[in-house]
């Protein structure tokens, strides 16, 4: 399901492919962390750090009316009386380690409206024997105040909502130490001040079978130290680790989290996400980028604060030899949309701050990535412009509407009133860093493509209306326009023919924290 983020260098050598914390009641402590203490929120919008790790809220020290209680010491007592219960009934886990039967595929199937509230200290343990712990396609369940531990999900799958359905209410609850996800997602989902910590591939993967998922809200958690099981180096190029994976989701709001020391990227919207809101979070110590939206449509970044992200993987990248401008917030195959409908049409990035990551923005599309070529990592996905891959062939794709429909297209990016703060003495990058870039590779792949030269490169950087603009640097920034070889001072980029960040200052002065 993952796909592969790679880019390629500008020659003919073969492709490389690869939000505010309110209403969240939590603790003024944060919780350890392998980088030490958070530091304050940036005043430019960004609200309170999500610090739901370190004390979460508790549940209801006794069973409310009418609710069922569930004795940790009886094995499968919460599944066995899920079984025998109606629909819509409430049940209260007392406090202690609940266990299910030790089967690999013993799970909780809710059904319609169920509810699960854990007292203080409730925990359900997989004892790394189980897989799922909640499953099954029931609608309106509600979870809240439980710790979920000890699953062992496969790849790409997941322990809590395991079947993605609709509805489901995830609250107060910790959900750590699972292999796999540790939550999936299903429409109308509604995920508040929870801590996604410690699994071995994602805390939340938003995937569905038939990309049905619609109205989903991720609000107020804190996403950390995911992805403890290094899938990028079991399965290198496989695009599947993070923090947060959104996958075809049509519509989301992403507010108000904590997402940070997550091996790999922070959150990671990847193939036909559209109408997106990602606002208010504060993204920081990330090994990878801070945000991927990869070949998507139609978002607004806005309010967040970036800090320390991508020193891990950049400098890898640099010490490798590569030029690529690896960056904090990565727009990849992604623009705003007009005929795709949504809350905006175009990506619009404004009022962040971005402080001592190893750069900045960067709106790359890769030319022999599009519908139906082998390049596309997405593989059997099509853009929401054409529903049927094989349209996408010789001689109609060398035309309209075709030519333009059949590629993701990165157009319509406005960044703008943003704040870029880089002291190069931070990350200690020695130059490969503290870049701003717009650029595409080469095109030479398939030899029936219509994109193969510089064609895709001048569009993407001339014709397709990415504009930065209103913005204020301070640092040693470069800019990278066209392809990697072009590296601009400040200059050359708002002068012809770029002529990007018009009303934008720099300043050499960087920024004044220190490093993790």
């Amino acid at each position: 399901m993952g796909i592969e983020r790679r880019h390629r260098a500008w020659s003919a050598a073969p492709l490389a492919l690869a939000l505010l914390a309110a209403g969240c009641e939590s603790a003024s402590d944060g919780p350890a962390r392998p980088s030490g203490a958070p530091a304050p929120a940036s005043s430019v919008g960004a609200g309170a750090v999500a610090r739901v790790c370190a004390e979460p809220v508790a549940g209801p020290a006794e069973a409310p009316a009418g609710a069922v209680p569930v004795d940790p010491a009886v094995v499968d007592d919460l599944a066995a009386k899920t079984r025998s219960s109606p629909p819509h009934t409430t049940f209260w886990l007392r406090p202690g380690r609940h266990r299910l039967e030790p089967h690999r595929y013993a799970q909780v199937v809710p059904k319609r409206g169920n509810r699960y509230l854990g007292a203080p200290g409730a925990v359900l343990d997989g004892r790394r024997t189980n897989q799922y712990a909640f499953g099954g396609g029931a609608r309106d369940v509600t979870i809240r105040h439980l710790t979920v531990q000890g699953f062992v999900a496969p790849h790409n799958e997941g322990v809590v909502n395991h079947d993605s359905a609709d509805g489901w209410v995830i609250e107060h609850a910790t959900i750590q130490h699972n292999s796999g996800a540790g939550l999936m997602a299903g429409a109308r989902q509604r995920v508040r001040a929870n801590c996604l910590r410690g699994n071995g591939q994602y805390g939340l993967n938003a995937y569905k079978a038939g990309d049905t998922i619609r109205g989903l809200l991720v609000e107020g958690n804190e996403i950390v130290a995911n992805n403890t099981d290094d899938w990028e180096r079991r399965r290198p190029g496989c695009g599947c680790t993070g923090g947060a994976k959104f996958w075809a989701v049509g519509g989301a709001d992403v507010r108000g989290n904590w997402v940070h020391d997550n091996r790999g990227t922070g959150l990671w919207a990847d193939t036909n996400n559209n109408d997106f809101r990602i606002e208010n979070n504060v993204i920081e110590a990330n090994d990878g980028a801070a945000l991927i939206y990869e070949t998507s449509y139609n978002a607004v970044i806005r309010d967040n604060t970036f800090r320390r992200n991508n020193w891990v993987e950049g400098r890898r990248e640099a010490e490798r030899g590569d030029d690529f401008p690896y960056a904090t917030l990565y727009v990849s195959e992604s623009g705003g949309e007009p005929r795709v409908r949504a809350r905006t049409d175009r990506i619009e990035i404004h009022r962040n701050v971005l402080e001592n990551n190893w750069s900045g923005i960067t709106l790359w599309e890769n030319a022999d990535r599009f519908c139906n070529s082998p390049a596309n990592t997405s593989s059997g996905d099509c853009t929401l412009l054409v529903p049927r891959p094989e349209r996408c062939a010789r001689p109609a794709i060398a035309t309209a509407p075709l030519y333009a429909d059949c590629r993701w297209k990165t157009q319509r990016v406005d960044v703008h009133h943003n704040r870029f703060v880089a002291n190069a003495s931070v990350a200690g990058c020695a130059g490969a860093c503290q870049r701003m870039a717009v650029l595409a590779n080469y095109g030479s792949y398939p030899n029936w493509s219509p994109y193969r030269g510089a064609r895709v490169a001048t569009a993407v950087t001339h014709r397709q209306r990415n504009r930065w603009h209103d913005n204020v640097y301070r640092g040693p920034w470069k800019f990278v326009a066209h392809d990697p070889s072009r590296v601009l001072d400040f200059g050359q980029w708002r002068g012809a023919p770029y002529r990007q960040d018009a009303g934008s200052t720099l300043g050499h002065e960087g920024g004044d924290r220190g490093g993790r």
